[in-house]
């Protein structure tokens, strides 16, 4: 399957205690709202409805999507492929809103075979990494993630980055099971949980 991914996720707490069956987002109007206008200050923003994460998970350039829930919060923006400076504000941005939560950034295409993951813990960056199939690795910085860690083992015992030994998107989604959502995002439990049922809404940039 390819993937198209352009997601911010935090929990303040263990992703597969906080992603749980029962979880619904906050009653609030407003709580979503917020969020949105704290990413996009200038921007004239229309709500225009609800929708889930699968649905979401690629946006339209003029979309967001937002969910905020207790002890979580989801951020659907496709602004996060450009990998520019706008791409960090917004992660960084995300990662704050929450405190004392850690939160994940995940960043596919089904087309361009890449990777770029961030992970930030109560705000602070601690490991940033952008990979290509045709690149190999663009960048590295921080200590690396126990769920990543398999897939370097090739390039740590010699074998080059170029191509890269190893599937960008599988990479991706082993982080965003490990590290974000506590389960593979595809993945109804036992419990009958599916992360890409998660609510959200959905706004419109102007």
């Amino acid at each position: 399957m390819g993937w198209s991914v352009a997601l911010a996720c935090a929990s303040a707490g263990e992703p597969a205690e906080v992603f749980r069956p029962g979880l619904a987002p906050d009653p609030d109007p407003e709580a979503a709202a917020s969020l949105a206008r704290g990413l996009y200050p200038a921007a004239t923003l229309g709500q225009t409805g609800d929708t889930v994460l699968d649905f979401a998970l690629w946006p339209y350039e003029d979309e967001l999507f937002v969910g905020v829930f207790d002890r979580a919060l989801l951020v659907c923006d496709r602004r996060l492929f450009c990998l520019d400076d706008d791409a960090r504000r917004i992660a960084d941005t995300i990662a704050a809103a929450l405190p004392g939560a850690r939160c994940g950034v995940l960043v596919l295409h089904s087309v361009i075979s890449g990777c770029w993951f961030r992970w930030y813990d109560s705000g602070e960056l601690r490991r940033d990494v952008f990979v290509t199939a045709e690149d190999g690795v663009v960048v590295d910085q921080g200590e690396r993630l126990a769920a990543e860690r398999p897939f370097w083992k090739p390039i740590d015992d010699g074998a080059p980055d170029v191509p890269l030994p190893f599937d960008p998107e599988r990479f991706g989604l082993a982080l965003a099971e490990a590290h974000m959502f506590g389960r593979g995002i595809a993945e109804r439990g036992g419990d009958g949980f599916l992360p890409l049922e998660l609510p959200l809404r959905r706004f419109k940039i102007c």
